[in-house]
């Protein structure tokens, strides 16, 4: 295996789109969103679970981290639309997004991603972006958002 492989942009990695393209649970539409009460754990591992998720490692060429937990965590198997998009959980959406490991846990890249998620979610349950919109661009190339999440984030918004 390990034929797939990131490329960087603006610095940060992104998924190789012949193992990644993305995906889209039509189930979880911008009212679904919406509703306080709905939580990304109605769909996660669903369609696959956390163990099946683990091969994405393999395609890329990676050895699963040991101590990939908390403060030590290096890589997140991250869903490339995220599930707070209506990102679907299956294998063509999940990549094993890594590093840097010489950076306190919140410089990490899926860290950052998470930032650009938020920002998308909040632009979208606002009306400000469509949710096609939103999932497209962030299957095309998340580092795209990158100035306006951090902008977001300096204004107050969801950076966790």
């Amino acid at each position: 295996m390990g034929d797939c492989s990131t490329t960087v942009r603006h610095g940060y990695p992104v998924p190789d789109p012949r193992c990644t393209p993305g995906g889209i649970d039509p189930s979880v539409t911008v009212d679904v969103l919406r509703n306080r009460a709905w939580r990304t754990g109605c769909i996660r591992n669903c369609q696959t679970s956390e163990a099946e998720k683990h091969i994405t490692y393999r395609w890329y060429g990676l050895r699963v981290p040991r101590r990939n937990h908390g403060e030590t965590q290096v890589c997140e198997l991250d869903h490339l639309v995220p599930l707070e998009l209506g990102g679907a959980d299956g294998l063509g959406n999940i990549w094993p997004e890594c590093g840097p490991s010489a950076v306190a846990l919140d410089d990490r890249y899926f860290k950052i991603k998470d930032r650009v998620e938020n920002y998308l979610a909040d632009e979208v349950k606002s009306g400000k972006m469509s949710l096609e919109a939103a999932q497209r661009g962030i299957a095309t190339d998340w580092t795209q958002y990158l100035d306006a999440a951090n902008r977001y984030c300096a204004a107050g918004g969801r950076c966790d």
